[in-house]
């Protein structure tokens, strides 16, 4: 279905019409989709009656830089393995339990590094991950769907990405071509990737 402003409140309210003691939504797509933009409207949209929702992004689980030198993989970063998919796991897990208090990582464009506790998650019944690998039926990433009560799949061109992914990189200081690079390289068969999981979301955006 095609995404209106409209459209988002009603998926908005159908969240707060199933929300029980939690409700965890996953938002899934390709680099570039729009996830985290998504997940904000969304979560904002939840939260004009009060707060009840929080977005904890997947890109906090992104390996630090020292440790993708280490791994020799810093030209990959972004690809599944360059994720701590396992903390990202436990870390559902403990916010699927209602664990109390959960600091969640975030990442920072800025100095293109996760940043722990970024956001605290308390008693809020609506948590929005969003992330590339929610689907991804490989090493830890397959045990994330399971967690979810919900996904949903962002789906854009290849068309849209490219343009937007060359903004990114370049706003983070990479030259033209290393940009480009990246994006052919790495960004472009990730995004193959995780379009090949699209089957297993409960919606299509």
């Amino acid at each position: 279905m095609a995404l209106s402003e409209s459209g988002l409140r009603r998926l908005a309210e159908q969240l707060k019409e199933t929300a029980g003691a939690r409700v965890l939504l996953g938002i899934v797509g390709p680099p570039g989709a729009g996830k985290s933009t998504l997940a904000e409207r969304l979560r904002d949209v939840l939260n004009e009656d009060g707060h009840i929702a929080v977005v904890a992004p997947m890109d906090g689980f992104h390996r630090s830089n020292a440790e993708l030198d280490a791994m020799g993989a810093r030209a990959r970063k972004g690809e599944p393995n360059t994720f701590d998919a396992e903390g990202y796991v436990a870390a559902l897990r403990r916010v699927r339990a209602g664990q109390g208090r959960v600091e969640w990582p975030t990442f920072s464009r800025v100095i293109d590094e996760p940043v722990p506790g970024g956001v605290v998650i308390e008693d809020e019944p609506i948590v929005i991950t969003e992330g590339n690998y929610l689907l991804l039926d490989q090493g830890p990433w397959r045990d994330v769907r399971g967690l979810l009560d919900e996904v949903w799949f962002l789906d854009v061109p290849d068309a849209v990405l490219v343009p937007r992914l060359l903004e990114r990189f370049l706003a983070g200081g990479r030259s033209r071509e290393e940009a480009e690079a990246k994006i052919a390289e790495s960004d472009l068969r990730n995004a193959a990737l995780v379009r090949a999981t699209r089957d297993r979301a409960d919606l299509v955006l």
